[in-house]
C-alpha cells in the first residue's frame, strides 16, 4: 500500500451578478489535505469520496478530488 494525500474543493457556479460583474466565484476548500494508505490512485479516490459531506452530494459535478502520492 501507498500514502496518498488528498483534498476536496467545491467550485459554485456563478451567479448572474457575478456574471453581469465577470467576476468568477472563489473556489472553497470542503475537506482539508488528509492522508491515507491506498494501492493505487484510483482506491485513493473511491476512499477520498466517501469524505465529501452530504451538503455537496447533490452538487458532484462541481465537486473536485485532488489526489496525490506522497
Amino acid at each position: 500500500m501507498k500514502i496518498f494525500e488528498y483534498a476536496v474543493i467545491y467550485h459554485p457556479l456563478a451567479t448572474k451578478e457575478q456574471q453581469d460583474r465577470a467576476e468568477k466565484p472563489k473556489s472553497v476548500l470542503i475537506v482539508d489535505v488528509k492522508r491515507i494508505l491506498a494501492n493505487n490512485d484510483k482506491e485513493a479516490t473511491i476512499l477520498a469520496s466517501r469524505d465529501i459531506p452530504e451538503d455537496y452530494t447533490n452538487k458532484l459535478d462541481l465537486v473536485e478530488i485532488a489526489i496525490r502520492p506522497f
